[in-house]
């Protein structure tokens, strides 16, 4: 028999610590105390596409001679074009899209962004993040005040996947956010001591003695690690390869989402980045390449979702700091531009274009001028899906849109 006080000396005496990996935040000790065994409340999934995405070229305006006259080496032909309507489609490498949008699993908001445009990385995504102007120094991000104010729960409401530094849309006051790399922080290592993992499995449902409020809180700790842990191996089934996602970045970080999802752990947000948009040069095939990878990782997630019995409670939405300008540069490239399309995937949202494209005869300064409020995105999806006040969150009152079942 294993007494507390061995299985104590025994955990934290071991190389391999009965824990999840240093990496992970101590907030992830307590995600699965409360998880819901049931689905739980509304899930959105947010795809950033850094660099500035050419919107241009992904929602294709094919019946507008001028997108023709200002792409003369990166247009993309009529016949090429998967077309949604007469007047525009989509880039033939969003195959993955396109069957979504079939399916009634896609929106397209055209022409999003915000008035001053703002055509420096940094700046403009930072008004993403925050939905505030950079002269009000906001370093909070707009979901991150969501959690702060308690509107997502308290067990895990976000999630940060991949690697490389957390988005400004997570920051929050006094609630940090949890930044994982790989599932593999969440198993249990134990190596190869067989032994110690008995002890773990024995001890872990054995009446608790409270006497002892320190070894109390280990001992809990480290069996909500546990569970945790349980939870994910559960889901991880190796006999199933790739399950439908292609074996790509964004494939691969959406995969390991699926499986948090299906964990049971009740986090509301989950954020994961797709990098490389900013094409000044050389844009064609690199640009096709990352919109493959886009289209295909999304509709795997969402159709393994769906067979998992999670579809109808989660959206995803995609979205670039700005789009490029209407003109190709001399380098057969794109350079900063302003407005461009965003996208919101899933089970229970309005399929097709909400709008109309940018008038690609009325410019400003070589670029489109936008036709829709970021904010008014952020706010639909906070009033609407999240069940949240938008006002306190944005700074405003912006006007909700038609993009959700």
């Amino acid at each position: 028999m294993t007494t507390r006080r061995q299985f104590i000396q025994a955990a934290f005496g071991s190389t391999a610590l009965v824990s999840l990996s240093a990496g992970v935040p101590q907030v992830l000790l307590g995600a699965s105390a409360r998880a819901a065994v049931e689905p739980g409340d509304n899930i959105l999934v947010v795809i950033q596409l850094s660099g500035g995405n050419d919107g241009l070229n992904t929602v294709i305006p094919f019946g507008d001679d001028e997108y023709y006259k200002n792409r003369f080496t990166l247009a993309i032909g009529r016949n090429q074009v998967s077309r949604i309507n007469d007047h525009i489609g989509l880039h033939p490498a969003l195959s993955g899209f396109a069957g979504m949008l079939d399916a009634g699993q896609l929106s397209i908001v055209q022409g999003v962004g915000y008035p001053n445009p703002n055509r420096s990385h940094f700046e403009s995504m930072d008004l993403w993040h925050t939905a505030h102007r950079v002269d009000e120094s906001i370093r909070l991000g707009w979901l991150g005040r969501c959690i702060d104010g308690g509107h997502l729960g308290e067990d895990l409401p976000a999630v940060h996947y991949g690697q490389g530094r957390q988005p400004l849309a997570l920051a929050t006051r006094d609630k940090p956010v949890a930044s994982i790399t790989s599932l593999d922080q969440f198993r249990l290592r134990t190596g190869s001591n067989q032994r110690l993992s008995r002890s773990i499995l024995d001890d872990i449902n054995r009446p608790r003695n409270r006497d002892n409020e320190l070894l109390g809180f280990i001992h809990d700790s480290a069996s909500v690690a546990l569970r945790t842990s349980q939870r994910i191996e559960d889901v991880i089934d190796p006999r199933e390869g790739n399950n439908g996602y292609p074996p790509t970045s964004l494939g691969r970080k959406l995969r390991a989402v699926s499986q948090l999802i299906e964990s049971g752990l009740q986090t509301r947000i989950y954020y994961v980045t797709h990098e490389g948009f900013d094409t000044h040069s050389n844009q064609l095939e690199a640009h096709a390449g990352l919109l493959r990878e886009l289209g295909d990782a999304t509709a795997a997630f969402v159709n393994d979702l769906d067979s998992k019995g999670h579809g109808d409670r989660t959206a995803v939405m995609t979205f670039s700091e700005f789009g490029r300008r209407v003109r190709e540069n001399a380098s057969r490239g794109t350079d900063h531009g302003t407005a461009a399309p965003m996208f919101l995937a899933g089970n229970r949202i309005q399929p097709g274009p909400l709008n109309d494209h940018p008038d690609m005869n009325d410019l400003d300064q070589g670029d489109l001028k936008f036709t829709v409020d970021y904010r008014s995105v952020y706010a639909t999806l906070l009033e609407e899906w999240l069940g949240i006040d938008s006002q306190p969150i944005l700074g405003g009152r912006f006007e909700t849109l038609d993009l959700l079942a």
